[in-house]
């Protein structure tokens, strides 16, 4: 056997040995500036219909600053995260482009095992102040979706939640909340969704960011 094949077999199975990917992540940043951006973070604690899922997806151009943690835990089945952000849309040059974009920030919380899930939205913003808070947990006696909000916008807001039972033949909903608003509005909400049973089925087989 050639050293030359001898160090690429090693190379192979150091690499099959580092493929699992890491199960807790945890992110803290601050973001501050005048121009454009564009960010998107998504997470799952489990494949397919079990755990917990986020997505969010932000851009826009003008003043922005934005404080921003996130913690998810496979081995725990639980997401954590906070944000403070203000947004100011205006279009901004850079060098031979114009960026002129208001302002989106669209966020969407899913917990298959408590068969809910939690949608904030804002779009075509041109001045946007938030704090959000949401954690998550799941295959527990308590798993659900817990959800503080409270913004000040000038523009577009979408806010709402959905809660699904399996029934004897059929998925019902427990219940749902959408708030859609247009204009310049303050809102506060709290929202808490919670299974109170140790069941780790899913409750549903797909859930739709609302």
């Amino acid at each position: 056997m050639s050293r030359r094949f001898l160090v690429v077999l090693i190379a192979v199975f150091v690499l099959a040995g580092s493929a699992a990917a890491a199960n807790y992540v945890y992110e803290w940043s601050v973001i501050k500036g005048v121009g454009y951006r564009s960010h998107e973070l998504v997470g799952q604690t489990a494949a397919g219909y079990s755990g917990q899922k986020i997505t969010e997806r932000i851009s826009g151009s003008g003043n922005f600053y934005d404080r921003t943690q996130f913690e998810l835990s496979v081995y725990r089945d639980s997401i954590n995260y906070s944000k403070e952000a203000d947004f100011e849309y205006f279009p901004v040059s850079y060098q031979t482009a114009t960026y002129d974009q208001k302002w989106k920030d669209q966020l969407c919380v899913i917990n298959y095992d408590a068969g809910a899930v939690f949608t904030e939205q804002y779009t075509h913003a041109e001045s946007l102040l938030k704090d959000t808070q949401i954690s998550t947990v799941g295959n527990t006696t308590s798993s659900g979706i817990e959800a503080s909000v409270n913004s000040n916008v000038i523009g577009v807001a979408h806010i709402g939640w959905l809660s699904k039972e399996k029934g004897d033949k059929r998925y019902f909903e427990v219940g749902r909340s959408v708030e859609d608003t247009i204009g310049v509005f303050s809102i506060e909400k709290y929202v808490r969704l919670m299974k109170n049973d140790s069941s780790s089925e899913p409750r549903v087989d797909w859930l739709l960011c609302i």
